[in-house]
């Protein structure tokens, strides 16, 4: 008895073999279209390497962290910025503050207490009182790290001995809060000149250097002290449209906004008025990206080494 007539396709020869040749191409396909997915999900995170941007460790190399990454240097110390230079950074920025015997300090804090092993203020001691304090971060920084505050000039001579000057951001410390309210800022002309003298004493570039205020009544003092350095606005993020009007009116070539508030829109209205644009902070990956994406000319970060890897310039 003849159960079938003609010829049989494959597909009823081989009814398996059909089936799993037709489950591989879809297996392929969805594989493909993974791939794609992948590939475009990386593209679209991945920050975009500009060869122009200015690096720099922000108080050298951040602040004390326990962890991403573990960072015991003390901000503002000597250990802190040689890391950040050796870890491939253009430059530093670092916190500038007056001793009581007018000699420039590198210090964070207002209070001495607070990251130091000193009472009061930095205004209220004598350089040669400062730098024989220790710093302290408490446990485990402490186990480690064993800095001491150094004097501004110390900085620069060292400077001075490396290959290439590197770019350096002061930010000025005006508000002295051991000072009455009203006379806080008296002693901010002293500041800038002995600043100015330092420089011309080191003979640091003046291309290089980058002085950072909140202070419009500083950045008059500062363009007539120091000519042919250039001066940067700190502007608060939530006054992002007043700063950049009082930077236009002081004719400063720079604002510095904050990496946790800082926009690509305020970046670009930045730009737009002719002004370099410095972010400073960032610490994460996420956060970096994010301060990336908003396309800065100049980052002051918090953890160096990462930003230079995503920038391609870092192992």
């Amino acid at each position: 008895m003849r159960l079938y007539s003609g010829q049989l396709n494959p597909a009823q020869r081989f009814p398996f073999c059909f089936f799993m040749r037709k489950i591989s191409s879809l297996f392929r396909a969805a594989l493909a279209l993974f791939v794609i997915v992948l590939i475009g999900a990386c593209t679209a995170t991945k920050p975009v390497a500009n060869p122009k941007l200015l690096v720099l460790g922000h108080a050298g190399s951040g602040f004390f962290t326990p962890i991403s990454p573990f960072n015991f240097r003390p901000p503002s110390s000597w250990r802190g910025i040689r890391r950040a230079l050796l870890r491939g950074a253009d430059g530093v920025e670092i916190d500038l503050q007056l001793a009581r015997d007018s000699v420039v300090m590198l210090y964070h804090d207002q209070q001495l207490e607070n990251s130091s092993t000193g009472t009061g203020c930095v205004s209220e001691r004598t350089a040669a009182e400062l730098t024989a304090l220790r710093y302290r971060g408490g446990w485990p920084y402490d186990w480690i790290q064993k800095e001491r505050p150094i004097t501004f000039d110390t900085v620069l001579a060292r400077f001075g001995r490396l290959p290439n000057f590197p770019n350096i951001h002061l930010d000025l410390h005006e508000d002295d809060q051991c000072l009455p309210v009203g006379r806080q800022h008296e002693r901010v002309p002293l500041l800038i000149r002995q600043i100015a003298r330092s420089l011309a004493r080191y003979r640091v570039p003046p291309s290089n250097v980058l002085l950072v205020t909140q202070e419009p009544s500083t950045v008059r003092l500062a363009r007539a002290a120091l000519p042919g350095v250039r001066i940067g606005l700190e502007i608060a993020s939530d006054e992002f449209a007043f700063g950049l009007k009082v930077a236009k009116t002081e004719r400063v070539r720079t604002v510095v906004l904050d990496a946790d508030r800082v926009t690509p829109e305020q970046t670009a209205q930045a730009h737009a008025a002719g002004l370099t644009v410095v972010v400073f902070g960032g610490r994460s990956a996420k956060d970096i990206r994010r301060i990336l994406a908003s396309q800065p000319d100049e980052i002051e970060a918090d953890n160096v080494k990462r930003l230079l890897i995503m920038q391609g310039r870092g192992k």
